[in-house]
């Protein structure tokens, strides 16, 4: 099995399915993996699969918060464009619109065995809960695991653990939280070993409050939130072993990023996004530009890097082409295939033009190339950020209209606007149809071709 098949079965419905793993974690920074610079945190089997797979430097999440961003992953849309923004608490009213399709439903028309373990995130109710958008097993908490009574700056109501559809426990134990969704993947690629099946593993952790298991408490030099890394990488490691037991290696995409950028307020509880500027909820590199890997052995050739841009939004359709599923034709999807990168295809592009960051409904940068153009906007950064799982004090700065030169300047320090006006001109271009497109509440812009979330039918 290798590059010639998996090139044959995109877009086939006659061959053979492969089966796909998505590891994904919760507010990791760039810097948070070995093979992406952390000089304090070991993640040996993250290590290993970039030497087995490719790694991606220029890799983008949909926004840098929680629920908006995982609308984007499932969805391939810009969260804006079907209503998703922020992060969704306990008591919002909204969640993912069962007119949407995920992942997990377009892999379903071909058969695909489908399983989310781990944090949710697009509505608590229960229509919007997973086995109601395409997976047929859940496990896990419904939002944030800061979301509950004992955390010090949240007062929700007792957060439940759900099986299915139904809560089986409040408030758990969460040092257990990275092995029993580990063991709940694990037994789901038993189960499905067999037949093609799509496996969602969305830890909660590194979000703070911080918690890990006995086996890697004061493992880590990095102190709990290095603990909480390794574990997840012990997590990582163990789907790959599984993967070996059951000769599923060549037939097996696996893929590990995270949400959002380090929730830096929180200083010694939160990762790092160097040489990235700042984190979390920002519009910066730091915020939105995540670690990537990809494995795929036979298929994905060893030990590659790809510089091009590319986006949690690109897994829908690139997922369903090597399924040889129909990526939804009754509406906009704003991904596009990756494969021709993932392969590492020689000449091989991004398909995006440009990408486009938005926080909340504001436009506040776009990028197109190496170029990257904020608009004016406020941003929050935390002086002195926290220690010890308490916050830090949040301070509002801004930024004017400033032009940066990623491929020179990644930690955006040096505004060439001045220097480049005709770049700036054609960026500010892709913005007004980011504008017209999908709205802007920094101008008052209406999107044209946004659709609305999904709303409980009993508030």
């Amino acid at each position: 099995m290798g590059l010639a098949w998996a090139d044959s079965l995109a877009g086939a419905t006659d061959k053979p399915r492969p089966s796909f793993i998505i590891i994904l974690t919760d507010d990791q920074g760039y810097q948070d993996v070995g093979v992406f610079g952390s000089p304090d945190i070991k993640t040996p089997n993250l290590d290993r699969m970039a030497n087995e797979g490719i790694r991606f430097t220029d890799f983008y999440v949909g926004q840098p918060v929680c629920s908006a961003s995982r609308a984007a992953l499932l969805t391939g849309c810009y969260p804006n464009r079907i209503g998703i923004q922020g992060a969704l608490n306990p008591s919002s009213t909204i969640g993912i619109d069962k007119k949407e399709r995920t992942i997990a439903e377009v892999l379903k028309t071909r058969g695909y065995a489908t399983a989310i373990y781990g944090k949710w995130h697009l509505g608590y109710q229960r229509q919007f809960l997973p086995l109601h958008h395409g997976f047929d097993d859940y496990f896990g908490l419904p939002y944030s695991n800061d979301m509950w009574p004992k955390h010090p700056t949240q007062k929700f109501p007792d957060l439940p653990l759900i099986e299915g559809d139904e809560t089986i426990q409040y408030n758990p134990d969460q040092s257990n939280l990275t092995t029993w969704y580990t063991e709940h993947a694990l037994k789901f690629i038993e189960k499905n070993k067999d037949r093609p099946f799509f496996l969602y593993l969305a830890h909660n952790m590194p979000h703070v409050p911080l918690f890990v298991s006995d086996k890697y408490k004061g493992q880590s030099k990095r102190g709990l939130y290095g603990d909480v890394i390794m574990e997840i990488d012990w997590s990582v490691g163990e789907i790959l072993k599984a993967l070996k037991r059951f000769n599923l290696d060549e037939q097996t995409l696996v893929i590990f990023t995270s949400d959002n950028g380090p929730w830096l307020l929180y200083g010694d509880h939160a990762g790092t996004a160097l040489p990235l500027r700042e984190g979390k909820m920002t519009s910066f590199e730091g915020g939105s530009r995540e670690p990537c890997i990809m494995r795929w052995p036979g298929n994905i050739p060893a030990g590659t890097v790809c510089r091009e841009i590319t986006m949690t939004i690109d897994f829908l359709p690139t997922l369903a082409n090597l399924a040889g599923a129909k990526v939804p034709s009754d509406r906009i999807i704003d991904g596009k295939d990756i494969w021709p990168l993932m392969s590492a295809q020689p000449g091989a592009k991004t398909p995006h033009d440009a990408i486009f960051y938005y926080w909340g409904q504001e436009l506040q940068a776009v990028r197109s190339g190496k170029w990257k153009l904020h608009v004016a906007h406020s941003y929050k950064r935390p002086e002195p950020p926290g220690k010890g799982g308490k916050p830090g004090v949040e301070v509002t700065r801004q930024i004017g209209l400033e032009l940066f030169d990623l491929e020179n300047d990644i930690a955006e320090t040096s505004n060439v606007a001045d220097q480049h006006p005709d770049v700036v001109k054609r960026l500010a271009q892709y913005m007004e149809s980011a504008r017209a497109d999908l709205g802007d509440s920094l101008t008052g812009r209406q999107g044209k071709n946004v659709r609305p979330p999904g709303r409980i039918d009993t508030p």
